[in-house]
């Protein structure tokens, strides 16, 4: 009886492990679902900004290009080539996936620094940067590995999956163990960094508020901007390795 019962309260046991949560979040209840309002403020005011910044962009572009248009077009031009490196000549129409992946991920790690969330007061919990929360991260990379398989399957159809018997037959518990630790990298990567960068700044201005904080602010701004290039460059890279079948 003592086992039936500790079979019984394992289940139970792993089911209140599951619901242990870090820290205080704010929830909204929409229908019968419970969504982390945190995690959507944050990430509509991203989006809006940058919405708003290509409105501005192509409301009155310009013969002769404005300061703000060559910045647009230069931004336009380092994202197709970061696309046409790593995917190779059949890179244009991956190029607004990974112009949005790049755009919002360091639009969003760079709120965390720059924009004063912490003026928001919530019921519960504080707003921070999207990319601090891995809910951001996983979905992500989750969007990533779809874009990945889309891309091989819609050029190679079902023969897409014979790369998992390549080079050898052996391989294929790994081949198929890479595809399930692509996400999970490029999820805890980012928000490792991201998170790690805002507690070591909110540490060091606890200890030290005056002047030391702010060297550390702009080595996590230029973090932050490497974080984001790194996630879109090997999401590029997944995406012409699933064309062109090589590893």
């Amino acid at each position: 009886m003592n086992g039936i019962s500790c079979s019984i309260n394992a289940p139970n046991g792993l089911y209140d492990i599951s619901g242990v949560e870090v820290g205080q979040h704010f929830y909204w209840q929409i229908g019968g679902f419970q969504v982390h309002a945190q995690v959507l403020i944050t990430s509509w005011v991203v989006i809006a900004i940058l919405l708003g910044s290509a409105l501005i962009a192509v409301r009155n572009p310009q013969t002769i290009p404005t300061a703000g248009q060559n910045f647009f077009e230069y931004v336009l031009e380092f994202i197709r080539d970061v696309s046409k490196t790593q995917i190779g000549e059949e890179y244009g129409p991956w190029v607004p996936f990974i112009g949005t992946m790049f755009l919002f991920i360091f639009v969003s790690n760079w709120s965390g620094a720059l924009l004063p969330w912490k003026i928001i007061q919530l019921p519960h919990g504080e707003l921070a940067a999207p990319t601090n929360d891995i809910n951001t991260t996983v979905a992500l990379a989750l969007l990533t590995s779809v874009a990945y398989f889309y891309a091989g399957l819609s050029k190679k159809g079902l023969g897409y999956f014979s790369k998992y018997i390549q080079p050898t037959p052996i391989l294929l518990p790994i081949n198929i163990l890479e595809d399930f630790t692509k996400p999970l990298s490029l999820s805890f990567r980012l928000f490792g960094n991201i998170l790690a960068d805002e507690l070591v700044v909110v540490v060091l201005v606890s200890l030290v508020p005056s002047v030391v904080p702010i060297p550390v602010m702009f080595l996590g701004l230029f973090t932050s901007g490497i974080q984001a290039l790194i996630f879109a460059t090997l999401a590029a890279a997944y995406i012409g390795e699933s064309m062109e079948g090589h590893h």
